[in-house]
C-alpha cells in the first residue's frame, strides 16, 4: 500500500492518492482542485474510485474535471452531501449526475486492499471517514489537536463529538490524514486533542 499526499485547490485541501502496489489500482480522496497536479502524480497508476469525506467545495472541487480526464473511475460520495442544503457550499449534484453513494459499512476493494467506510456525521450530514489498513483518512472531523467546524449547513456538536469518540475508540494507533494541515498519529490525539479527549469522557 502507497499513500501520497497533495495540498490543492485555494484552501490547501489535503488530497490523497491511496495506490495498491501490486496491481497499481488507485483511488483518490478529496481531488478539492489542482487537477493537472493530481493526474501528474499518479504516475501511471490505474483510478478505480474517486472518494470524498464529505460534499464541501473545497474537497469536490476537482471532482468534475477529474472524472472527465478518468472516464472509468467511479465517484462515490455520502447521498446526505450530494444535494446539500446550500449548493455554494455543496456544488457537486449541480455539476455531476454520475456518481454513487456509499455509506455506514461500505466496504470497497481496490486491488488487495480493502477501504471501509464509517458514518462520521457533525461537520456535515454526509461526512465519512475511510479507514484502509493503517489509515484513517477522516476529511474534517478529526484534525491534528483540533476537530472540524460545526456552524456550517448541516454541522453538528453533538454529532461531531459522537464521531470523534467513535475514532478515539478505533483499535490501534492509526495514522490520521486529515482534510487539511498535518499528518498526525491516533495514540496523539487520543493523549492530547481537547476535542477528541472531550469526545470520549462523555458517555453514547
Amino acid at each position: 500500500m502507497n499513500a501520497k499526499l497533495l495540498q490543492v485547490g485555494p484552501l490547501g485541501t489535503n488530497c490523497y492518492i491511496l495506490e495498491d502496489e501490486k496491481t497499481r489500482l488507485a483511488a483518490v480522496i478529496d481531488p478539492g482542485g489542482d487537477v493537472p497536479e493530481v493526474l501528474e502524480a499518479l504516475e501511471g497508476a490505474e483510478v478505480r474510485y474517486i472518494l470524498l469525506t464529505h460534499g464541501h467545495y473545497d474537497h469536490t472541487g476537482g471532482v468534475a474535471e477529474l472524472a472527465k480526464a478518468l472516464p472509468r473511475a467511479e465517484v462515490y460520495i455520502h447521498e446526505r452531501d450530494f444535494h446539500g442544503v446550500d449548493p455554494a457550499l455543496f456544488p457537486l449534484g449541480t455539476q455531476m449526475e454520475d456518481v454513487r453513494f456509499y455509506g455506514e459499512g461500505d466496504r470497497l476493494s481496490l486491488g488487495e486492499l480493502t477501504i471501509r467506510v464509517l458514518h462520521t456525521p457533525g461537520h456535515s450530514e454526509g461526512g465519512v471517514t475511510l479507514l484502509c489498513g493503517d489509515l484513517l483518512f477522516c476529511g474534517d472531523t478529526l484534525f491534528a489537536g483540533s476537530c472540524g467546524r460545526t456552524d456550517f449547513p448541516g454541522g453538528s456538536v453533538p454529532k461531531i463529538l459522537a464521531s470523534l469518540r467513535r475514532l478515539g475508540e478505533l483499535e490501534g494507533n492509526l495514522r490520521v490524514c486529515p482534510g487539511h494541515m498535518d499528518i498526525s498519529m491516533l495514540e496523539e490525539e487520543r493523549l492530547h486533542n481537547p476535542y477528541l479527549r472531550q469526545a470520549m469522557r462523555e458517555t453514547p
